[in-house]
């Protein structure tokens, strides 16, 4: 039986499956060409003719990994309540490490080679969505919105760095782990002092704001 000939955009769309299944497993450095050639059973010019060689195919990984993952976080962020856009943006993220694993270890192990964007620029956007988030949240239970940046990006890292963990474990599932991130995330905001100072021994206490007041 004669094997169907892939056509150019067959090719790359398999070039581009192949190259994230590799890049995930070793690493943008420990990969070659000739691997990928390899498992794709093309010879090593098919992949420099449609991209240039490995920088440029592992840009094109990375590229589709960063639209797909940003399109769930800004999707998941886009509308609803405050709590519920919270618990949809981190049980995205848990879906997609479970869906789309390979990707996942490739946007938080390695930079891309002359990119201008990277998976931590993109944890920056997030940062500056829920940061908008909490500022509303905060201007209605009397707290300083000045703050929601600082609480947007420790939130962020909470979520992104329990994911990257989750991705070895794979355990609890990742309902009941964003169940928990959330309770964390939400149950600590809503007992959050207008004006928190560190309360071991030695440490100064920082002076109270002009307007801080403690939510009950």
């Amino acid at each position: 039986m004669v094997r169907q000939r892939m056509t150019g955009k067959q090719r790359r769309e398999q070039l581009i499956n192949v190259g994230r299944e590799v890049f995930a497993e070793r690493g943008f450095e420990a990969t070659s060409v000739e691997e990928i050639a390899a498992r794709a059973g093309v010879s090593k010019p098919v992949v420099y003719e449609h991209f240039g060689g490995k920088e440029g195919l592992y840009a094109v990984v990375v590229d589709r990994e960063m639209l797909r993952l940003e399109a769930l976080i800004t999707g998941s962020l886009s509308t609803g309540r405050s709590r519920e856009r919270i618990e949809r943006v981190v049980l995205a993220l848990f879906s997609y490490v479970e869906e789309h694993t390979d990707g996942f270890q490739i946007l938080v192990r390695d930079l891309t080679p002359g990119a201008e964007r990277s998976y931590s620029t993109m944890l920056n956007d997030a940062v500056g969505q829920v940061a908008h988030i909490l500022a509303h949240a905060f201007t209605r239970s009397g707290l300083n919105p000045d703050y929601a940046v600082l609480y947007g990006q420790a939130l962020v890292g909470m979520v992104s760095t329990t994911a990257q963990w989750w991705l070895d474990v794979r355990e609890p599932p990742k309902e009941e782990v964003a169940a928990h991130i959330v309770n964390l995330c939400w149950n600590g905001l809503a007992g959050m002092e207008a004006a928190p100072t560190l309360r071991a021994a030695g440490v100064p206490e920082n002076p109270t704001a002009p307007g801080d007041t403690v939510v009950g």
